[in-house]
This record gives C-alpha cells, structure tokens and sequence, in this order.
C-alpha cells in the first residue's frame, strides 16, 4: 500500500520543486534587471557630478546652453545649477531605492533556496524509503 502512494507522492514533490524553481528563476531575473538599472543609474549620477563640477568652474556671468531637441537654449547658470543638483538628488533616491529592493529580492532568493534544499531532501528521503 505505502509503495502505491510514494511514486504519487515523489511526482507531487516534483511538481511543487518545478514551481519552486521557476519562481526561483524569476527572482533571480529580477535581480539582473536590478543590478542593469542600477549600473545605468550609478553612471548617471557620476555624469551628473561631473557636469556639476563643470558648471561649478565657471563664472557667474558666463552663457550655459542646454540642449533640447535640436535647439540649444540658453539657461541661466544658478538655475542650471540646481537642475543638476535636483537630478543628483533624484537619481540618488532612486538608488537607494533600487538598493532596498535588491535587498528584499536577495532575501527572497534565499528563503526560496533553502525551500527548494528542503523539498530536494525529503524527495530523497521519500525515494529511499521505497
């Protein structure tokens, strides 16, 4: 009787460990996207930085220009100042918040491999039983 039932029950395990494993490869594909954007990010900021460095060279009756579209406008430098700083502020919040994330994600990783270990031993367990 117990020998009719185990291969059932090694085929249910089997099928929990695929879910397992697919969302395991969907956390982990999450946390490329993560580290993608937060390289993306990381390397606007030091552009960022440096334009502020630049900006920061020049004196207060200089002409700065920015670019939109085609045209190049002509922009008040204590205002293109700030417009720099405000996007240094911005892009660094949002890599502190791609940084928590990565965090809750890495933890996430952890808790479903260590799932996965376990339904592997008691498969195996199961299997040396019968």
């Amino acid at each position: 009787m117990a020998s009719s039932s185990t291969p059932a029950a090694v085929r249910e395990m089997q099928k929990d460990l695929e879910v397992q494993a697919n969302a395991l490869s969907k956390i982990q594909k999450d946390i490329a996207k993560n580290h993608q954007v937060r390289k993306q990010y990381t390397i606007q900021v030091g552009e960022n930085e440096l334009v502020l460095k630049e900006l920061e060279l020049l004196s207060d009756g200089a002409n700065v220009y920015k670019l939109i579209g085609p045209v190049l406008v002509k922009q008040d430098l204590a205002e293109a100042k700030a417009n720099v700083k405000k996007r240094i502020e911005y892009i660094t919040a949002e890599l502190k918040r791609m940084d928590r994330a990565l965090k809750d994600l890495e933890e996430k990783q952890n808790s479903k491999k260590e799932s996965i270990f376990k339904l592997q031993q008691r498969m195996q367990a199961v299997q040396a039983k019968a």
